[in-house]
C-alpha cells in the first residue's frame, strides 16, 4: 500500500492511497481459502470446491466486501502510522467510473482512494499555576431561610370559607372562559380553578380584578397578555374572561411548627429549615461554580491561541445557530428586535463556536494528561437523569442512547469537563470571597445587560453564552 500526501495546508490534509492489484488479489485469495471449508456448492463435496470456481462465483462480491473493509479500517491505521488525530471522520472518495470500478472488482486494477480530513492541532498546555480566580461564596442569612420556609409553609396553609367579598390573600374558586375578539381560544377555559389573589400566578391584572367578588357572582374582566407570553398567538393581545365565582375562602394563620413539617414528611421545623438552607446554598453554589468556571475558561482561552478545525467549528456554530433561531421563533422576535443584524449575529456566534472548540481541545488535553476518566457508573447516573426528564418515554430514551452513534459521548463530555475543571482548581490559585446574594448575581446581570440579545425581552444570547460554560468539550 502506498500513501502519498497531496495536500497539507494549515490543518487540512489529503492523502492518496493506492493498494496494488496484486495485494488485493492476495487478500482475496486468503478470503477464498478461508471460505473454502465452509462453502457447500452442488456438485462438490464439502471443502473440495476449487478456489478457481469459488473465485468465479463469489470473487466480485468478496472483492467488493474487501474494498469496503479497507475503506472502513485503513484510515485508522494510516492516521496511527502518521501520528495524527483527525478532528472528524475522514472523508473518503474513490472512483465513480463504472469501468474503473469493474476493473478493481475483477482484480485487474489497483484500488485507489483519497482521504480528506483536518488534524487536531498540536499545542502545548500553558502553565496554569499562575492562574488566579475568585470563588464568591454567599453566607445565607437566617432571614432568607425563614422567608423560603414561609413560602414552603404557604402551600400547606389552610383556608376557611367566607361569605363576604374576596380580599387580597383570599382563595377564590372560579370557572372562567377566555375570549379573543369575542371568540373562545384554546387553553383559555377552566372549571373549579383555585387562585390565591396576590400570588401572581395568573396573567398580570387578572387577580386584582377579583378583589371584591363573592360567591355566586358572575363578571367579565379584561386583560392584556404580556408581549413575551409563552404562547405566541396570545402575546400582546387583549382578551376578556367570563368569570363565575364558586367560592371564596380566607387564609388561616401561617405558622412554622413541627406539625407543618410533618405534613411535608419531615420530623420537625428545624429539619425543614435545615433542608431549605441546604437548597438555597446549593442554588447559590451553582452560580458560584459557573462564575468560577467562567474565570478559568477565560484564562484558558487567553493562554491558548491556535487554529481550530473548521469542521468542528462549523458543527458547533450550526448547533448554536439552530438554538438562537428557535428561541427567536418561540419569542416571536427577529434580529432587528435584538438590536442587531443576522450578519452581525452570525459573526458573533461564529467567534463563540471557535472559542468553544478551542476550549474543548484544551480541556480534553488537560484531562488526558491528568489521567481523568469517566466511569460507567457516572455515565449510567447521567443517563438516568436524562431518562427522568421524559416520563413515560423511558424505553425510547434508553434505545436512543443504545442505537445512536455519539449519544453516549454526549453524556461523557460534560462529566469529563467538570472533572477536568475540578482538577484545574487543585492547580490554580483559588481565593474565597464572601459576598452577598446581590453581589453574587450582579456580575451576571451586568454582563447580560451589555449584550443586546440577552435583554429580558429575548434572552437568546444570554442562554447561548451560558452554554459556553457548560459544553466546552462537546466537540471532542
Amino acid at each position: 500500500m502506498q500513501v502519498t500526501e497531496t495536500l497539507a495546508e494549515g490543518l487540512k490534509r489529503e492523502l492518496k492511497v493506492v493498494v496494488p492489484a496484486q495485494d488485493m488479489a492476495s487478500q482475496l485469495n486468503e478470503k477464498l481459502a478461508e471460505a473454502k471449508g465452509k462453502m457447500q456448492i452442488k456438485g462438490f463435496r464439502p471443502g473440495k470446491v476449487p478456489i478457481s470456481h469459488l473465485k468465479k462465483v463469489y470473487g466480485r462480491s468478496m472483492m467488493a466486501q474487501l474494498v469496503n473493509d479497507m475503506i472502513q479500517q485503513k484510515p485508522t491505521s494510516i492516521l496511527a502510522e502518521r501520528g495524527e488525530r483527525a478532528a472528524t471522520q475522514p472523508e473518503i472518495a474513490m472512483t465513480e467510473d463504472e469501468k474503473e470500478a469493474d476493473q478493481i472488482l475483477s482484480g485487474a486494477a489497483d484500488f485507489e482512494f483519497t482521504m480528506s480530513y483536518e488534524v487536531i492541532p498540536a499545542f502545548d498546555v500553558a502553565d496554569m499555576t499562575s492562574f488566579k480566580v475568585v470563588r464568591e461564596i454567599v453566607d445565607v442569612p437566617a432571614e432568607e431561610v425563614e422567608e423560603q420556609v414561609l413560602r414552603v409553609a404557604e402551600n400547606s396553609r389552610t383556608y376557611e370559607p367566607k361569605t363576604g367579598k374576596a380580599a387580597n390573600g383570599d382563595k377564590v374558586t372560579v370557572d372562567y372562559l377566555g375570549k379573543l375578539d369575542g371568540e373562545p381560544f384554546e387553553g383559555g377555559a377552566d372549571q373549579d380553578a383555585e387562585l390565591v389573589i396576590g400570588s401572581n400566578r395568573f396573567i398580570p391584572g387578572f387577580e386584582e380584578q377579583l378583589i371584591g367578588v363573592k360567591a355566586g357572582d358572575e363578571t367579565t374582566i379584561k386583560v392584556t397578555f404580556p408581549a413575551e407570553y409563552q404562547a405566541a398567538h396570545l402575546a400582546g393581545k387583549e382578551a376578556t374572561f367570563d368569570i363565575t365565582v364558586k367560592a371564596v375562602a380566607a387564609p388561616g394563620p401561617l405558622e412554622i411548627n413541627d406539625e407543618i413539617a410533618k405534613t411535608l414528611g419531615l420530623d420537625s421545623a428545624d429539619k425543614l429549615r435545615e433542608i431549605v438552607r441546604s437548597q438555597i446554598e446549593s442554588q447559590y453554589g451553582q452560580v458560584t461554580r459557573q462564575k468560577l468556571k467562567r474565570q478559568i475558561l477565560d484564562q484558558l482561552d487567553e493562554a491558548h491561541k491556535f487554529d481550530t478545525p473548521s469542521k468542528l467549528v462549523d458543527a458547533e456554530f450550526e448547533s448554536i445557530w439552530r438554538q438562537i433561531n428557535q428561541e427567536l421563533t418561540d419569542n416571536n422576535k427577529t434580529f432587528a428586535d435584538e438590536d442587531t443584524t443576522e450578519e452581525a449575529a452570525r459573526e458573533e456566534y461564529r467567534t463563540l463556536a471557535e472559542r468553544r472548540v478551542r476550549l474543548g481541545l484544551v480541556l480534553s488535553k488537560v484531562g488526558e494528561e491528568a489521567g481523568i476518566q469517566v466511569s460507567d457508573e457516572e455515565l449510567q447516573r447521567s443517563l438516568f437523569e436524562q431518562v427522568r426528564k421524559f416520563p413515560g418515554q423511558e424505553q425510547e430514551i434508553y434505545e436512543y442512547f443504545q442505537k445512536t452513534p455519539g449519544a453516549v459521548a454526549s453524556l461523557r463530555a460534560p462529566i469529563f469537563e467538570e472533572k477536568t475543571i475540578d482538577h484545574l482548581m487543585t492547580i490554580i490559585d483559588v481565593t474565597d470571597k464572601t459576598v452577598t446574594k446581590d453581589e453574587l448575581m450582579a456580575d451576571d446581570e451586568a454582563e447580560a445587560a451589555e449584550k443586546p440579545a440577552a435583554k429580558k425581552k429575548a434572552p437568546a444570547k444570554k442562554k447561548a453564552a451560558k452554554k459556553d460554560e457548560a459544553t466546552a468539550t462537546e466537540s471532542e
